[in-house]
């Protein structure tokens, strides 16, 4: 299971005893995998500030993820056929994300502890708005180029009365550069095809005889090319419509050819040219933004525990894995066991129904213990 639990306690003598009894009953039953979290001793600076700093860590923990999950989408977009093997490029550190998440250390070259919790939360904030802003810039690159070529891929398949005839057709194949003569391209049904060849010279005056060629054929029918005078060839495309032929509105250009090739290759080249280099950037930064996130969640831990347990600072917090199928039960199990740190909240729990007086809590889950998710599942459908 990809989602873990991050808590703390106070880490006085009475709740180490709790840690340990929590640590003793989990493994037990097998109810989840625990490590301990390391947070370094940050500035505390005054309780007014971090109830400030505690709901803007919310906002740019919700922002992080998000954007975290945008790069993971974008790999997959990007990787296309080899979207199987996306995971494994989703890393922190040069490290799958699980362990990079159970052996967490702060970075101190990157946010230093000596400077105010806020700078340290702005710098966070600093650095995954960039990384979105930089996303969308080379998304919009890449993607318009993909997109391009797509469009002019889409051309190429299709039938024959729909689909670009540029790498079909050639100058052979025409009549060009007549007064008087056009050659006309006609699509025609397979079952149709020994009807076109008696009847396409009396379709109207003026078709040259033996002029017509089959140059090309797919599931449906074949091309052919029909040359005729200028001046009946309205009269033509009216009476071969009425046989169920249908004349292509094409006339041959071979400077427009020629740019339509090479817009095609030249597109196929950049999207290739690009590929490597965007792909590398995704994964930087995917490592880059990840970092950030749990910095945050850790600075969310500092901030609450310490507004919740008071100064000075001393708690523990620890990284649960949870397994699977005993949530319910682990929830349980911690809620019993770290009840004295708020019996009003830990009655709630045990009994939902309960109206606590002064308790108005929005969406954000609250237990007798500090508690975050890091939900790694959001990764998994990328």
């Amino acid at each position: 299971m990809s989602e873990f639990w991050l808590i703390s306690a106070p880490g006085d003598k009475t709740n180490l005893q709790a840690w340990e009894r929590m640590n003793m009953v989990t493994s037990k039953s097998n109810l989840s995998s625990n490590s301990k979290f390391h947070i370094p001793d940050l500035k505390v600076g005054t309780l007014d500030a971090l109830v400030g700093l505690s709901d803007e860590l919310g906002k740019l923990d919700s922002f992080a993820e998000s954007v975290i999950k945008k790069i993971a989408q974008y790999i997959g977009e990007v990787m296309e056929d080899s979207k199987d093997k996306v995971q494994e490029n989703l890393l922190a550190n040069g490290v799958d994300l699980i362990s990079y998440l159970t052996r967490f250390e702060w970075d101190m070259a990157k946010y230093p502890i000596k400077q105010p919790l806020k700078n340290i939360s702005e710098a966070l904030a600093k650095q995954v708005t960039q990384i979105e802003a930089d996303l969308k810039t080379r998304s919009a690159a890449y993607n318009n180029i993909k997109g391009n070529l797509q469009n002019l891929e889409k051309k190429t398949v299709g039938n024959l009365l729909t689909r670009t005839l540029a790498d079909i057709v050639h100058k052979e194949d025409f009549v060009l550069n007549s007064e008087y003569l056009i050659t006309l391209l006609v699509v025609v049904p397979k079952s149709s095809y020994v009807q076109w060849q008696k009847t396409y010279e009396s379709l109207s005056d003026m078709v040259v005889p033996r002029s017509t060629k089959m140059i090309a054929e797919d599931a449906e029918g074949g091309l052919f090319t029909v040359t005729l005078f200028r001046k009946v060839m309205d009269d033509f495309k009216a009476k071969a419509r009425e046989n169920r032929f249908m004349v292509r509105e094409f006339y041959f250009d071979e400077k427009e050819l020629k740019c339509e090739k090479e817009e095609l290759m030249k597109l196929a080249s950049d999207k290739k040219q690009q590929y490597g280099p965007l792909l590398r950037w995704l994964k930087v930064n995917f490592s880059e933004a990840f970092v950030a996130w749990i910095h945050v969640k850790a600075l969310r831990v500092f901030v609450e525990s310490v507004l919740r347990y008071g100064l000075p600072v001393n708690f523990q917090a620890m990284l649960l894995q949870p397994n699977k199928k005993s949530v319910k039960r682990l929830r349980d199990v911690l809620n019993v066991v770290f009840k004295h740190l708020d019996e009003v909240a830990a009655a709630s729990i045990m009994d939902p129904g309960m109206d606590i007086p002064g308790l108005q809590l929005s969406n954000q889950e609250y237990y007798p213990y500090v508690y975050f998710k890091v939900d790694l599942s959001l990764l998994d459908s990328s």
